[in-house]
């Protein structure tokens, strides 16, 4: 296990690796950053962690909240709300237009990050990722191990990490959408590397639906003595466990702080009417 989720309580794990080249970007660079998505998402937190640091203005857009969201802030919204995030909802009917009229107004002194981290500039992130893996492997007691999994959403951690790490085997799994999707995704940044192995889940997983194996997954890690989200790690671990039987070095993508939204959303007798 690399515990990538104990780099900062928001700003860690693969979002820390994706927001790598920005932290590392003067603050006089940019005033304005820009990024849409879930209102509980893990890349918001991280990107209103990032922003707070740096003193940059974070504007995040969503569809419509529900009323409970709005009176009742919980979860990585709330969080993000309390880290300076300037929330806008666009209606339903106008979202997706919108959202690709944000790369065309982009002016000086702004940026836009797309859903989820997706972007170019977490190559410089997932390079230093790939150095740290090198040494740490170096030491006799995990010689042995020749595979890294990380799960996938867009697929971007999963792709640079593979790229910059052509020695070893990559495992991913898609978490969001199906292994066609994703390979979209990632050829949106190039050729997908041939030591990146895709885990296709044996029966169809629909992204934030709360499943039986799952929550079973999560809970047993948990009792062993570590905390994992509940929205990319049992998916990941479920196919491991299914279809490999080799030592597998998993990194800890964080998202933990998620888990306070889906556990007040979700009791678990619904867990297990799924």
């Amino acid at each position: 296990m690399k515990r990538d989720d104990l780099i900062d309580p928001y700003l860690a794990g693969n979002k820390y690796r994706k927001l790598y080249t920005f932290l590392q970007t003067p603050k006089e660079k940019f005033h304005t950053i820009l990024s849409y998505g879930g209102t509980q998402s893990n890349a918001m937190l991280a990107i209103a962690a990032m922003c707070h640091q740096k003193g940059w203005h974070f504007t995040y857009y969503t569809k419509p909240l529900s009323r409970k969201q709005k009176e009742s802030p919980c979860g990585n919204y709330k969080h993000s709300l309390e880290l300076g995030m300037e929330h806008i909802e666009i209606g339903q009917e106008l979202y997706r237009d919108f959202i690709a009229s944000l790369a065309v107004v982009q002016n000086e002194g702004t940026f836009l990050i797309e859903q989820g981290g997706a972007v170019k500039e977490a190559a410089l992130g997932l390079e230093v990722l790939a150095e740290e893996l090198r040494e740490q492997l170096k030491n006799d007691e995990f010689k042995s191990v020749k595979a890294v999994a990380t799960p996938s959403g867009t697929g971007t951690t999963a792709f640079f990490l593979a790229v910059a790490l052509p020695e070893f085997k990559i495992y991913t799994t898609p978490c969001v959408g199906d292994v066609e999707y994703l390979k979209k995704q990632m050829r949106s940044f190039g050729e997908i590397p041939k030591n990146l192995m895709i885990l296709k889940p044996k029966k169809k997983y629909h992204f934030a639906k709360p499943y039986k194996e799952f929550y079973g997954l999560y809970k047993k890690l948990k009792n062993a003595g570590i905390e994992f989200d509940l929205l990319y790690a049992p998916g990941m671990w479920q196919a491991l466990l299914e279809q490999t039987d080799e030592q597998v070095l998993y990194i800890h993508s964080g998202g933990v702080s998620g888990n306070e939204s889906m556990l007040q959303r979700l009791s678990i007798s619904t867990f297990f009417k799924n």
